[in-house]
């Protein structure tokens, strides 16, 4: 937890305490339906909510922001997004449903009143939000073919309208269908852990 208040000092205190509350919540829940690698669950706060709230070190969304995490799994980056951003609307959807009882639990637990959820698969989805964000769920042509068409053509906040992608490793192949409208980030300018240092933030305007 202290890693998260290292990067995030201005935290109040309702949000710190359902940060805090995460490690127990989680624990308890990958222990009946795994959702997390047993390997990393002892990384959660580093691996799993840092990792997430790379976006929010990108971009503050303004409230009334509407997001939708596709391929959420259990809960990442929506649940800790949700938190860092009370004012903005965010709509998780897996087509596993064990993952979405999960993700439903533990929203409820926190409190949540700005997360929504649907055991549904992006292909099918036909409602548009501002932004589609997602944690490596499969190569970033496909992903964008299936998201573009969710992508509200009114823009609100600081940047364009589009695609928030979390993903790590030599990403050169996957973006060369891009020509522009693209920028990515390395994950090591907001971070100083090494397990960021490979990790990327992709921004696909849209």
């Amino acid at each position: 937890m202290d890693i998260l208040l290292t990067y995030f000092p201005e935290l109040t205190s309702e949000q710190e305490t359902r940060f805090r509350s995460l490690e127990s919540l989680y624990n308890e829940w990958n222990s009946k339906i795994n959702v997390i690698s047993r390997k990393d669950i002892s990384e959660l706060y580093e691996r799993h909510v840092l990792h997430s709230l790379a976006i929010g070190k990108f971009i503050k969304f303004l409230p009334g922001t509407k997001i939708l995490d596709a391929g959420t799994g259990g809960g990442f980056p929506g649940i800790p997004l949700a938190i860092l951003f009370p004012g903005v609307h965010f709509h998780l959807i897996d087509s596993v449903g064990k993952k979405i009882k999960v993700v439903n639990e533990i929203s409820s637990a926190l409190g949540l009143k700005n997360v929504t959820t649907g055991q549904i698969r992006l292909e099918s989805l036909k409602a548009k939000y501002d932004f589609v964000v997602s944690r490596a769920v499969t190569r970033l042509p496909e992903f964008a073919g299936w998201a573009k068409k969710n992508i509200s053509p009114v823009n609100k906040n600081a940047i364009p309208n589009g695609i928030l992608y979390l993903k790590g490793g030599d990403l050169s192949s996957e973006l060369k269908p891009f020509k522009k409208n693209v920028l990515v980030q390395d994950l090591s300018q907001y971070f100083k852990e090494e397990y960021f240092k490979t990790k990327k933030l992709v921004y696909i305007e849209f």
